[in-house]
């Protein structure tokens, strides 16, 4: 005999059916999320190029370095190799005179003696965030109004400051970046990488700006008003500051500046990774997104069009007896591998840089560890240093 309470019963399965709305409205919510990140970038001009190469004002490059990889050279080469009117310098800053790269840039400035470039050695730097410390003692020693900074492992092409420069043309406009694709994923480590990079880092930054002007700066390369930087302090105001880049990027729009976006994509080149190393990497990239915006980041769990369609295609799949709902889930994740798929293929010229379609997925998930870790420490790992991180989003270094 069945003694099942009727109530309990019918408890259960209120319950279920509770779970079960929750979960799809979850999936549908991401999916539509995921459809609006996919068209907010499909409006943005990616890739396209100014006609006119007459505005040509005089720009300061300042690059702080520290150690090298097989990547270097070329990447550091490439600065010394555009195609430009107007008067360039580049200053290449270092803390160590035995640093290893200081022979790299010794050999460019031989090999390149008609540009303008030097190699600045400065010891005992004040500040956490030793880039952003050299940068400081960069500012002194450049010569021109407008100030390009760019990270270590960024490749250019040779028309790219001529476009970079172009937003600049408009008074109001005070600091333009630009988006950067993972160039090289050697190890499947950084193939997984690149599916944020290359697929969902520009096109939600994109998502975003449908909401916002852009308040922040991407990192790989910045130009900037030497005036709207003397506003705000000068690097050496951000000299504590983990996400230095969206720091001078959200000082300087709220000192009444625009940002503006340039459609040219530069590449970043790094040494091969394995997964520890990428998993370091997107623990710092998150609990700097944490600092520095709390409250959307916690939201942006909302966004993960892999997680909501999977539980609720396990849920519904327990819990009916019609395969509608399950279906229906996995049409959503299918959805979500198409689009980033497609995006990758935008963003990136070669079939090589196109992470595997089961990346997809993969990344998704391991992005719900990463979520959680980020709100779970406070401590990051930069250049084999350990560091914690402060409310403020300001680094103090650990023992």
């Amino acid at each position: 005999m069945n003694f099942q309470n009727p109530y309990l019963a019918a408890f259960d399965l209120e319950c279920g059916q509770l779970v079960r709305v929750i979960f799809a409205a979850l999936a549908i919510v991401s999916c539509a999320l995921a459809l609006w990140q996919f068209f907010a970038a499909r409006k943005f001009p990616l890739h396209q190029k100014i006609p006119d190469f007459s505005f040509t004002p005089a720009i300061s490059i300042l690059k702080s370095l520290k150690g090298c990889d097989d990547t270097t050279a070329a990447s550091l080469e490439s600065w010394f190799q555009q195609n430009y009117a107007g008067k360039i310098e580049i200053l290449f800053g270092v803390a160590n005179p035995n640093d290893s790269v200081c022979r790299i840039v010794r050999e460019l400035l031989q090999k390149y003696p008609a540009v303008n470039a030097q190699l600045v050695i400065r010891e005992n730097l004040s500040g956490a965030n030793a880039k952003v410390a050299k940068l400081a003692q960069l500012e002194k020693l450049a010569q021109h109004d407008l100030i390009l900074i760019s990270d270590a492992d960024v490749r250019v092409p040779p028309d790219f400051l001529a476009n970079f420069v172009a937003p600049l043309r408009e008074e109001k406009t005070a600091l333009v970046n630009c988006f950067y694709r993972l160039a090289n994923p050697a190890t499947t480590a950084m193939k997984w990488e690149a599916v944020a990079i290359n697929a969902d880092f520009w096109s939600q930054v994109l998502q975003a700006k449908t909401l916002m002007p852009l308040d922040f700066a991407l990192g790989a390369a910045i130009i900037l008003r030497r005036d709207a930087l003397a506003q705000i302090g000068g690097f050496q105001s951000l000299a504590d500051c983990l996400a230095d880049d969206y720091q001078l990027g959200n000082r300087i729009f709220k000192n009444g500046h625009r940002i503006a976006l340039c459609p040219v994509v530069v590449e970043c080149w790094d040494a091969p990774m394995n997964w520890t190393q990428v998993w370091h990497h997107q623990l710092r990239w998150g609990r700097t997104i944490r600092a520095c915006q709390t409250l959307p980041y916690f939201f942006s769990i909302l966004s993960n069009a892999t997680l909501w369609p999977l539980l609720w295609f396990f849920v519904s799949f327990a819990t009916t007896q019609t395969f509608c709902a399950p279906l229906t889930a996995l049409a959503f994740l299918l959805l979500r591998i198409v689009l980033a798929q497609n995006l990758q293929r935008r963003f990136s010229p070669g079939k090589n840089l196109i992470s595997p379609f089961w990346l997809v997925p993969v990344k998704d998930l391991a992005q719900v560890a990463i979520w959680f870790a980020a709100f779970s420490g406070n401590t990051v790992e930069w250049r084999g240093r350990k560091m914690k991180l402060r409310r403020d989003g300001t680094l103090v270094a650990q023992n």
